[in-house]
């Protein structure tokens, strides 16, 4: 036998299975009879280990860890989508493309759905896959190639004969199916781990792990939409024609792309889809409209982030049908109650929503929400679930308005309410709820990050009253924490480990985490800049508080009482008894981030703002709230808003999560600005 024709046979025969299950989900043979062959080529290749090439199947998971992601340049840069979110400018946009093009030119547009995943870039040499790339700020992105090899719908080598051309670049969607999604959330479950919310978001967090072969049970999988190289049409250049090309190299394409003669025949594809979407076994959040012409597009041209051939029209955000079984009340750090409906369990936008928010007493009374209604609810900007409307034909005949409480659910005390505030307050400061959440607050990544101490073990500590206040986190020893159920010496020894580790943490994070009224991560950071030290900030009058940029009356009487208040000065000297750090050590941060102006929008995958917010002042960083001349940054997560818009229309730098992260690393190892 010769076992380099035999190994080049198995390849092309395995890659055409691969293409057959993966591509066009169409098995030919058994998953048994699939093993059988790719273990064949492994004990064929173990043989000869020179004959191990990057493209054969055997290869697509890496046994290494990846310690980090290189930053990587994209040959073209990844240009976002304007957003639109009605018929009406569906129509403004027809009207400009036809205004930049001759008056007896008819555009052609192509219709694709938009699918709801991670934009990378694959780049090929010679017909090889040698790398794949996140979309990043548009300009870079991290090389995720190894992670990308473990996608089976990606050919490692294009199809056909070639020949192919020295080099090429596809552009596509990674995501997860909502098969994939709940099977991967059953068995977080079963393990005891968190859910993942949304099939998203999965995605996203699957490419960026350190292990391709964690990513490869990940079930991902990705549609290509946009072949680079144009030199691989022949005759007239269309977008609808790469697509083909694309199938034809091997690449799945999505089957639902349509050549629309007229805006007419788009927005009757926008509206038909956005009544099908849920029968879709992904999942999708609008539609992509393109010029169809290649030349059309290069004379319409681009700004500096956004094509002017095309355009993304978003769905609205979905309702779905379901029940209130209960109205239950949180109540917050502050005392504040928040009601909350506890849903009959309904699937939204990609998750399971069980609960959505209420606001307060005035809403309820003001949509007549009432327990057993039935309700629509979706999810605002796709995130946070909301009740948008009772079925009032449904409503039981027996049913009675909705009683709001007069006392707190936690400790039973009368409950007040300010004049100028729809909110019910919980007067009790030592109101266990209360309690909890000043705790939870004082321990998050924001304010004293004390990592491995979450909202379950807080409220086992308060409920067990080993602890009544933040200060009691340091009197704790490792002995009482491991005779507790579910922890044993190793985790009350790392716990312990990372309280006394918090004890370091800078002047702006106490503050902030002392959580005083209308006190944020910014206005914490003003605070031990101009003070110093924790006891200056005590002795400071009202007066002088006022007069710093950014405070106010509002916040500076909130300060001077909250320093008042006998119980807050009892904890703050257990806190010093206890040996916390009480002066700004911002200095020695200072430099990483100084000049730098930060704008935040959207949800960040691991981190709140708040957290981000604090990364940023406690490296001598600023904060804004609006895209201006000044700004350096645009920190954008997922849903971002308009802020995302003006930055990449005024050409400034976008950044996700791990490009952020990655920023401070980068900073950090290289002691400061370039």
């Amino acid at each position: 036998m010769d076992i380099r024709k035999e190994i080049g046979r198995l390849r092309q025969e395995i890659q055409k299975h691969d293409y057959a299950y993966y591509v066009l989900a169409q098995p030919q043979i058994s998953d048994y009879e699939y093993d059988q062959k790719i273990k064949q080529l492994a004990d064929l290749e173990a043989r000869d280990p020179s004959l191990i090439t990057p493209d054969s199947p055997t290869q697509r998971v890496s046994g290494q860890p990846t310690k980090e992601f290189a930053t990587v340049r994209h040959r073209i840069p990844m240009l976002s989508l304007a957003n639109t979110y009605s018929e009406e400018e569906l129509w403004d946009f027809d009207e400009r493309v036809r205004g930049l093009l001759d008056p007896d030119e008819k555009p052609v547009y192509v219709a694709e759905l938009k699918i709801d995943g991670l934009a990378v870039s694959l780049l090929y040499e010679a017909g090889l896959f040698v790398r794949g790339a996140t979309r990043g700020d548009g300009i870079n992105g991290d090389d995720i190639t190894v992670n990308l090899r473990t996608i089976r719908s990606i050919p490692l080598r294009l199809a056909g004969s070639g020949p192919f051309p020295d080099s090429l670049e596809v552009r596509g969607e990674v995501y997860m199916s909502r098969a994939a999604f709940q099977r991967l959330n059953k068995t977080r479950e079963e393990n005891g781990e968190t859910l993942f919310a949304n099939p998203r978001n999965s995605a996203a967090g699957s490419l960026k792990m350190q292990d391709a072969r964690f990513v490869a049970q990940r079930g991902l999988d990705i549609f290509c939409y946009r072949l680079e190289d144009q030199g691989e049409q022949t005759g007239k250049r269309t977008h609808f024609k790469s697509l083909e090309r694309l199938r034809q190299l091997g690449f799945p394409v999505n089957p639902h792309a349509r050549k629309c003669g007229t805006m007419e025949e788009v927005i009757s594809y926008c509206q038909e889809w956005e009544r099908q979407r849920e029968d879709l076994p992904y999942e999708i959040d609008g539609v992509v409209v393109k010029v169809n012409d290649v030349e059309q597009q290069l004379r319409l041209g681009h700004t500096a982030k956004i094509p002017r051939w095309a355009i993304s029209f978003k769905f609205k955000a979905r309702q779905m049908k379901t029940r209130i079984e209960k109205i239950t009340w949180q109540v917050g750090r502050t005392g504040t109650l928040t009601p909350v409906a506890e849903l009959t369990p309904v699937q939204v936008a990609g998750s399971v929503v069980s609960r959505a928010t209420l606001h307060n007493p005035e809403e309820i009374e003001r949509k007549d929400i009432r327990e057993g209604d039935a309700v629509f609810i979706e999810k605002g900007g796709d995130i946070i679930p909301k009740v948008v409307s009772v079925i009032h034909e449904e409503r039981d005949k027996k049913s009675r308005p909705y009683e709001i409480p007069r006392r707190c659910p936690a400790c039973h005390t009368a409950l007040m309410k300010h004049e100028e505030e729809a909110a019910l307050r919980c007067p009790n400061e030592h109101c266990p709820a209360q309690i909890v959440r000043r705790i939870e607050h004082f321990v998050s990544r924001g304010a004293m990050d004390i990592e491995g101490l979450g909202a379950a073990l807080v409220e086992l500590f308060v409920n067990e009253k080993m602890i009544a206040d933040a200060a009691g986190l340091y009197f704790l020893n490792s002995g009482q924490i491991s005779n507790l159920e579910g922890l044993g010496e190793k985790s009350a020894g790392n716990l312990i480990s990372a309280i006394e580790e918090s004890k370091k943490q800078s002047l702006e994070r106490l503050i902030f985490g002392l959580g005083i009224p209308f006190v944020g991560a910014t206005a914490a950071r003003a605070l031990a800049m101009r003070f110093k030290d924790l006891d200056h900030l005590m002795m400071a009058a009202q007066q002088e508080l006022e007069e710093l940029p950014g405070i106010g009356t509002k916040m500076a009487v909130s300060i001077d009482s909250f320093f008042k208040n006998e119980r807050n000065r009892k904890l703050i000297e257990n806190l010093r008894d206890a040996g916390l750090n009480f002066r700004f050590l911002g200095e020695a941060a200072e430099g990483l981030l100084n000049g730098k102006t930060f704008v935040l929008t959207g949800t960040l995958p691991s981190m709140s703002r708040e957290e981000a917010t604090n990364l940023i002042l406690s490296r001598g960083g600023e904060v804004s709230s609006s895209v201006s001349k000044k700004t350096s940054y645009v920190l954008a997560g997922d849903k971002p808003g308009s802020k995302l818009d003006k930055a990449r229309k005024s050409g400034l730098p976008v950044i996700d999560e791990a490009q952020f992260l990655g920023l401070l690393k980068e900073k950090r190892e290289n002691g400061g600005e370039h």
